[in-house]
């Protein structure tokens, strides 16, 4: 583990360059260019708006610009899980030219994927900075606790990313089954609705380690509330170990990556 964040420290500039690369294949031919990063969460606020009030309608409660602003919070980082998880699992086959040919540490491409998804999201934040005083939204000392929330789910998306990187090279069929988890996924999440919603059996939704970064988010942005600590620590130490799992497995299987391409 210590000796692959060394290299990766070493490699410190081929990660930007790829990750450079990779942000300007992905919008070079795109009619709407870096307007995509803003749209994706964009439409996953409006589906969460409209199951909101549905949903609202159906239990007599209006829904209010909290709640709006909840999904709209919670929408973004989702939309960066999403599209790292997506890029990430398929970074070693996309890149088998350089797979097999030159010798550098190959964990830059999946990091390369949540680097470049990062990006996105920073391009949207502006947006989702605007439109939160309209949903009620007030600065307060508890928005103190977003890095620390955001760096817990970027630990987390890089542990899957690398581990699955890893696993795709092997069997090609692991990209369809992530895909097919992915779209499934919102549900299970509270991207779209509250933990809270669940009441006794919310801790079921929390076992998901993204589900107590998302609502952490919900809670110190909007609501102005401290994150759930508990909850928080067992998202940290399940991502910290995912992560040191995924870095370890990675390394063990970079000798065969070039047979296996």
């Amino acid at each position: 583990m210590r000796d692959a964040l060394r290299e990766l420290i070493r490699s410190r500039e081929l990660l930007y360059m790829i990750s450079w690369r990779e942000i300007r294949i992905r919008y070079k031919q795109s009619v709407m260019g870096l307007l995509w990063a803003v749209l994706m969460p964009i439409i996953i606020t409006g589906a969460g708006v409209l199951v909101r009030v549905v949903a609202s309608k159906a239990s007599g409660r209006s829904i209010t610009g909290a709640d709006i602003g909840g999904i709209g919070v919670k929408a973004l980082p989702w939309a960066f899980f999403v599209s790292a998880l997506r890029f990430g699992t398929a970074s070693l086959t996309g890149n088998n030219n350089l797979v097999t040919k030159i010798k550098f540490p190959r964990l830059v491409f999946p990091l390369s994927s949540v680097l470049t998804s990062l990006f996105d999201m920073a391009i949207a934040i502006p947006v989702l900075l605007f439109l939160l005083p309209f949903a009620g939204a007030r600065w307060s000392v508890t928005m103190l606790w977003v890095p620390v929330l955001l760096l817990i789910l970027i630990l987390f998306t890089a542990g899957l990313c690398i581990l699955f990187s890893a696993a795709n090279l092997f069997f090609r069929d692991i990209k369809y089954i992530v895909e097919v988890v992915l779209t499934f996924a919102i549900f299970f999440t509270p991207v779209l609705y509250d933990a809270s919603l669940a009441g006794k059996y919310r801790w079921i939704l929390m076992v998901n380690p993204v589900a107590p970064v998302l609502e952490g988010l919900n809670l110190a942005v909007v609501r102005g509330q401290q994150p759930d600590l508990p909850w928080l620590a067992y998202s940290l130490a399940v991502s910290a170990l995912l992560f040191w799992i995924g870095v370890v497995f990675f390394r063990r299987l970079e000798p065969r990556f070039a047979e296996s391409i």
